[in-house]
């Protein structure tokens, strides 16, 4: 079976992308329902692969999105309990009555580059723990106190976080992951793309389970040798 290949042409200041090393690369965003029932598969994936590097794309699923729980709070409804059924993850639905809540993902997505920016190691259980305080809390993620509840969880100083994530280079930044999560033909979240031997393949583009992925991957490589 032949899997995409993919080719990047503007690569911006992602130097990473050009590394030899196996990576797993995931592509989502802190407010994806399935990106948050895939939580679980992804984090099985990292334990079976622990020689391979995990690097995150934000993808950017409404930014500066404008839409409120009056206009897509029963779809939404709809899509969480079909995600909990199917996945086990636990959903808080009462943030759905508020019918102002804007769906806007830029403020969530920004947060977890600002604590990768501050410490890159953190930047896949920051991703988790945003999931966590949208979905099993529904705290308010157009609110930084809430990001800054999160940093201080992981030791990061509030100043200087509060600093990055109000920065113009962070907002650039940010927008620059949108735009190679495109570049990369990224048409649903949760995706995972492997690097192989320098080159870029599309192992998922939306929710799969952990031995269905690590069974592609396997297959990815297999192929690239």
């Amino acid at each position: 079976m032949k899997h995409l290949l993919i080719v990047i042409l503007f690569i911006m200041s992602f130097d990473w992308l050009n590394a030899q090393n196996p990576t797993i690369i995931y592509v989502g965003d802190p407010m994806c329902s399935w990106c948050y029932g895939f939580a679980p598969e992804i984090s099985k994936v990292r334990e079976a692969l622990p020689d391979h590097e995990f690097k995150l794309v934000l993808g950017g699923l409404r930014p500066h999105g404008t839409e409120t729980n009056a206009d897509i709070g029963d779809f939404l409804r709809e899509h969480w309990e079909e995600i909990h059924k199917r996945t086990g993850q636990p959903f808080k639905y009462d943030i759905l009555e508020d019918k102002t809540m804007v769906y806007d993902t830029e403020p969530a997505c920004r947060a977890v580059v600002a604590a990768r920016n501050l410490n890159p190691e953190i930047e896949l259980e920051f991703f988790k723990a945003v999931q966590d305080a949208f979905y099993a809390e529904n705290r308010n993620m157009l609110d930084i106190e809430t990001y800054l509840r999160i940093a201080d969880e992981f030791e990061l100083d509030s100043d200087q976080y509060r600093q990055t994530f109000d920065s113009e280079e962070c907002k650039y930044e940010t927008a620059q992951e949108f735009q190679l999560s495109s570049e990369m033909g990224i048409r649903g979240f949760p995706s995972v793309v492997v690097r192989h031997n320098g080159q870029l393949f599309l192992a998922s583009n939306g929710f799969r389970t952990a031995e269905d992925l690590l069974r592609t991957i396997k297959n990815i490589q297999k192929e690239g040798n």
